[in-house]
């Protein structure tokens, strides 16, 4: 309910910025260019995103220890086969992707391979999967191009001027909204993305068997994260991977997707806690 309130939210500050850019002509236009604009996301962002990162396809013969993880978790969660994908990038990092669960993929980076333990990349896996249970992928995807098209329209309508009647309008609560929207839509944006973040986290933890397996992977991939930007890396991909893939040192990562690592983690080995009172850790 928080979510699809979100998104709602999202369309009505579209459909805002299309009014004050261009009357109602301009509503019209924003409302159509959304649901066409999602309608694309929805087909298209899958093999947009998999290109862009240069991730090729991987089976049971060429990463046989990797695709079993992806399998045997894939099953306990009544899931369909993922396509399985690896990255070559030194930051350590993975994401999940597709409309729904029966056209979903899983990508992890080389320096995740090589820096995480079996277990540990069990526990980044539970979260992506989670990712592709919940159809999160799609949602805040969806919810990246909307904020995108809202920055684009407002920058355009500033530089520009936009087609209302400006007799019948107040210039400076246009000016305002136009300057205010694309904040407000990367606030958005990044509830729905934290949100979805944490909700992961709960089922990757228990999809594993042990939410300690996540938690050790976060503070291990936190530790190099900080540190360097992943390849390719943008602000309009950046939600889909389990952590942010700019450094500490980039602007970029102001405006995070992701909740804190610290949190995440507390939250994690809470989690741990209590299955471990009802007897379902696994150790």
């Amino acid at each position: 309910m928080k979510t699809a309130l979100l998104m709602t939210l999202m369309t009505l500050l579209l459909v805002m910025v299309g009014d004050f850019a261009g009357g109602q002509q301009g509503m019209v236009i924003m409302l159509i260019f959304s649901l066409g604009m999602n309608f694309f996301t929805y087909w298209n962002s899958d093999k947009m995103v998999l290109a862009q990162y240069k991730a090729h396809q991987v089976d049971e013969h060429s990463a046989p220890a990797l695709y079993g993880i992806v399998k045997r978790l894939a099953e306990r969660a009544k899931l369909p086969m993922p396509k399985v994908y690896i990255i070559d990038d030194q930051v350590p990092n993975a994401f999940a992707t597709g409309r729904n669960p029966e056209h979903a993929a899983v990508a992890v980076t080389t320096a995740l391979m090589n820096y995480l333990s079996p277990k540990e990349i069990e526990g980044v896996l539970g979260h992506e999967l989670t990712h592709v249970r919940n159809r999160d992928i799609l949602i805040s995807t969806v919810a990246a191009s909307l904020a995108g098209v809202i920055t684009t329209v407002s920058r355009f309508a500033l530089w520009f001027g936009g087609g209302r009647d400006r007799n019948n309008n107040n210039p400076i609560a246009s000016i305002l909204l136009l300057i205010l929207a694309p904040i407000a839509a990367a606030l958005i944006q990044m509830a729905v993305s934290r949100s979805r973040e944490y909700k992961a986290d709960e089922g990757g933890g228990e999809l594993c068997g042990n939410p300690n397996y996540l938690a050790d992977a976060l503070e291990k991939i936190s530790q190099y994260s900080t540190r360097r930007t992943m390849q390719n890396a943008t602000e309009a991909t950046a939600h889909m991977f389990i952590m942010c893939p700019f450094s500490a040192k980039d602007m970029q990562k102001l405006f995070s997707t992701h909740p804190s690592t610290q949190e995440r983690v507390s939250l994690l080995r809470r989690q741990a806690e209590e299955m471990k009172r009802q007897g379902k850790l696994e150790k």
